[in-house]
């Protein structure tokens, strides 16, 4: 074990289902603009479940002992002689994707489509579930005084529903149908509710989280059990919330073939259709129904320029909330017993404290 100074407890993921809690030493500044974090609280994602249960994410594999966790918040311990705008002492949200800068996408604006993204727990890049952690100072999102660390650890999911809400376009007045009740659509509906959409309808097949769904952010919700034909439960959800032509702007967060297929039914002639949830890398789709409709389609990844700052925005202003979605929590050293919970489902999200002294 390390000396007490260079103390940095890890949660290691070494192989499937093989964690280990270790001594790393404190990372340090490389850069003028590093920040040293020392990280307060992490929240567990279904990609950190996914490497601790597979190893690997489509063509992303573990292949050395990788540090898991992204969705985290801290304070500030230590700045590098350019940082301008933090201090020790500060709260911060952490961005966990660092880009190239250089590349084509970077340039354009579009750093969350970088070709070298740095991102955190996904190989060969540690993540964030230790005692400290180094970003650039400009991927470190201020917290105000009222905005908690639990809820700047949720800042992550909620900065990717602002990115599909900004994909979506969505505008004051709109109706939106939200496919997938997890906790990035329930983030969506909430984000889409705070820019002005008068409908938004959650579709799902568990009717827990449509319960909870109803009391969070939705104004109605429909279980897709309803039926297994995609046209009858467009038509059917179109009917029953009183759509008109259709929803103006149809999400999908359940990357599902039924809930595509559904949704691009769903939203009327002329409108948006955003996919945000990640499924099978080929499905069947109804091409006729996008062509004749002239439906705008989009994809949306991860978050880009100014997503994470409105994030925190929204949770400062009080327009969006997202307390109601931590449903438990577990000191780091059970970090791998929170794990075991969110692969049962047992929770919308779990918190991971930071390792204490």
């Amino acid at each position: 074990m390390a000396s007490a100074k260079h103390e940095n407890p890890s949660f290691i993921l070494n192989a499937v289902k093989n964690v280990t809690i270790e001594d790393r030493p404190i990372p340090t500044l490389k850069n003028p603009s590093d920040v040293l974090i020392r990280v307060g609280v992490t929240g567990i994602c279904g990609s950190d479940v996914h490497y601790w249960e597979h190893g690997r994410i489509a063509d992303f594999i573990l292949t050395a002992p990788m540090v898991l966790g992204h969705e985290s918040a801290g304070t500030v311990v230590e700045t590098g002689p350019a940082c301008k705008h933090l201090h020790p002492g500060d709260r911060v949200a952490l961005e966990p994707g660092v880009p190239c800068r250089l590349c084509p996408y970077c340039k354009a604006g579009t750093y969350n489509l970088c070709t070298d993204m740095r991102f955190a727990a996904t190989p060969p890049y540690d993540g964030t579930l230790a005692k400290y952690y180094v970003l650039p100072e400009d991927f470190c999102v201020p917290l105000p005084p009222h905005v908690s660390n639990d809820e700047g650890a949720l800042v992550e999911p909620l900065a990717v529903g602002v990115h599909v809400v900004r994909q979506a376009n969505v505008q004051p007045g709109n109706t939106v149908v939200v496919f997938g009740a997890g906790p990035v659509g329930l983030l969506i509906a909430a984000v889409a509710k705070a820019h002005g959409a008068v409908k938004v309808i959650m579709v799902d097949i568990v009717q827990p989280r449509l319960e909870f769904a109803l009391t969070y952010a939705a104004t109605g919700v429909f279980n897709a059990m309803h039926s297994r034909d995609p046209k009858v439960n467009a038509a059917e959800i179109i009917k029953q919330f009183d759509l008109g032509f259709g929803a103006d702007i149809a999400i999908d967060a359940s990357g599902a073939a039924p809930s595509i297929n559904t949704a691009i039914h769903v939203v009327r002639t002329g409108g948006t259709y955003v996919q945000a949830g990640m499924g099978a890398d080929e499905i069947s789709f109804p091409i006729m129904a996008m062509c004749c409709k002239e439906i705008t389609m989009k994809g949306s990844f991860r978050y880009g320029p100014g997503d994470y700052k409105l994030a925190v925005d929204l949770l400062a202003a009080g327009s969006v909330s997202v307390k109601e979605l931590i449903t438990s929590r577990f000191k780091f050293e059970d970090a791998e017993k929170a794990f075991e919970e969110q692969k049962k489902g047992k929770g919308i999200k779990i918190l991971i404290d930071g390792p204490q002294d």
